[in-house]
């Protein structure tokens, strides 16, 4: 354990647990949840609000030290994958066995666990988010023991999407197809004015991967990033002119972080996130918020954007827009319908952001808009509870899993409050 100061990758949160515990074993995992009193786990950090937040006198928990188990099956086109590796180790193991993942974030650096557990998802209208790619969780439970929850189970639905409410996520297994290749190609410069539904649909839908990105600082999308499957037709993109020069979502950041570019076509792991698994992508000089809104909604809530981008430009860096499609997960930010996802980077300046955050979910009242259980956002308890149809589902699995709470946070007590 360390005694140290723990922050959070960005350093916006400093959590109050007073122990950071990184055991080496399953066994010793099991023998600390069950003798403290509350505990919380800590993935890779990329949370950006007090979703990790153990709280005073509680026990915040690494699995970064334990065995990184990646074991393919390649006659089931599965992998079962330990709680605390990040995507980049997976997705290289799981390619060398000829194999890939349908889906992976912007940052290959993320946990698999923390990622499913919060929501988050990459970009397509026919990938679901990560958590559909799952298809059994292993947990350790509040008194120690071992629970799987597998596909066909009741309790799925609300097993993997859990924001670590329900216990230690100590493995995962996965789905897997056929490895692939992917092209990357990237444009700048669609205007907004012209589009209209239809023709949005269109470009979210030119590519297996689709991300369009503004700084709102005039209307419009500065770039646009598509990711084709070399086993899927090439579409023509008539909306925006291809880029001359390797780019970077954040202006000014070094492209040279950034996956290959130019229809060069490469391994699916190395071309579905934005970022190179080898750089870290950013200084952790940000913050960000995510809002994610049913797809009818997406000209809609950018013409609302668009009316407030003179507040949004000073503060932000960059914001994508992307689409999930529906998942079954109970608490996915994508749940029971096709989405449109728009992610902010911001400044790192929390006194300045927090304001235009309010004023930005303002804008996106009417469009039903699920925050990203891992990014800044103010929506209070209320208005979260009304946006997630089986969330009282949900409140009696942590009931049954977890019936002193302790696995609950203040965060998880918000959204769990009736």
């Amino acid at each position: 354990m360390t005694d140290t100061t723990v922050t959070n990758w960005a350093g916006n949160i400093t959590y109050t647990a007073e122990e950071l515990h990184r055991p080496h074993t399953l066994d010793a995992v099991r023998s600390l949840v069950a003798g403290s009193a509350r505990v919380r786990v800590l993935g890779s950090g990329h949370s950006f609000n007090e979703i990790a937040e153990p709280g005073a006198g509680g026990v915040l928990l690494s699995l970064a030290d334990l065995p990184s188990v990646v074991d393919v099956d390649t006659a089931a086109r599965t992998v079962r994958v330990g709680g605390g590796v990040r995507y980049a180790e997976l997705a290289r193991v799981v390619h060398a066995h000829g194999l890939a993942l349908p889906n992976m974030a912007s940052l290959p650096h993320i946990s698999v666990a923390g990622s499913v557990a919060t929501g988050t998802h990459g970009s397509g209208v026919t990938n679901g988010s990560l958590a559909s790619a799952v298809r059994a969780v292993e947990l350790v439970t509040a008194d120690g023991t071992t629970v799987t929850v597998a596909r066909g189970d009741e309790r799925f639905g609300g097993a993997v999407t859990a924001l670590g409410a329900l216990g230690v996520v100590t493995s995962l297994t996965l789905d897997l197809e056929p490895a692939y290749e992917v092209e990357q190609h990237v444009f700048t410069e669609l205007p907004s004015a012209g589009l209209d539904a239809e023709a949005l649909e269109a470009v979210l839908s030119a590519a297996y991967s689709v991300s369009l990105f503004t700084d709102w600082r005039d209307p419009g999308f500065r770039q646009v990033w598509l990711k084709r499957r070399a086993d899927q037709p090439l579409s023509a993109f008539p909306w925006a002119v291809p880029a001359k020069v390797k780019m970077h979502p954040v202006p000014g950041m070094p492209a040279e972080n950034c996956t290959e570019q130019f229809g060069v076509p490469g391994p699916w792991h190395e071309r579905l996130p934005h970022f190179r698994a080898e750089f870290t992508p950013s200084s952790g000089a940000e913050l960000q918020s995510e809002y994610l809104m049913p797809r009818e909604h997406a000209l809609a809530a950018l013409r609302a954007l668009e009316g407030i981008r003179e507040v949004l430009a000073p503060v932000t860096q960059t914001c994508e827009w992307r689409t999930v499609a529906a998942d079954a997960q109970w608490l996915s930010p994508a749940y029971g319908r096709d989405t449109v996802a728009a992610h902010f980077t911001w400044v790192a300046d929390t006194a300045a952001v927090l304001p235009v955050v309010r004023l930005l979910e303002e804008a996106l009242e009417g469009f039903a808009a699920r925050p990203h259980w891992g990014k800044v956002f103010t929506a209070s308890p209320a208005a979260l509870r009304a946006l997630y149809p089986r969330l009282g589902d949900f409140r009696a699995l942590v009931g049954e899993l977890d019936p002193e709470g302790k696995f609950t946070n203040a965060f998880v007590r918000d959204v769990l409050a009736g």
